[in-house]
């Protein structure tokens, strides 16, 4: 009898640390799930991010390009007033040797 208690004692105390062990799993299946879902939302939150950027980048890009382009044709209308400039000095100057 005594064997039969003790035998029962210790199952309840393996139950016991079972159920410990349990919750302690559970405990920490909680945490894991809280983590994983900060770590979706700043996952969602970075991909979000990520977006706004590309689109700046795309805007950015197609300003550079405008722009680029402007800054050519002032560059040519520069060129083509320095030529006419030159131009007339050289006229300048040959009416003034001349005179």
């Amino acid at each position: 009898m005594d064997a039969i208690k003790k035998k029962m004692q210790a199952m309840k105390v393996e139950k016991d640390n079972a159920c410990d062990r349990c919750d302690v799993c559970e405990e920490a299946s909680k945490v894991a799930k809280v983590r994983a879902e900060k770590g979706e939302d700043e996952v969602a939150e970075l991909m979000t991010k990520a977006r706004q950027i590309e689109t700046e980048l795309d805007v950015t890009n197609e300003r550079f390009v405008l722009v680029s382009l402007q800054l050519e044709e002032k560059e040519k209308s520069l060129l083509a007033a320095e030529a006419e400039m030159n131009a007339l000095n050289r006229r300048v100057q040959k009416s003034g040797r001349r005179s």
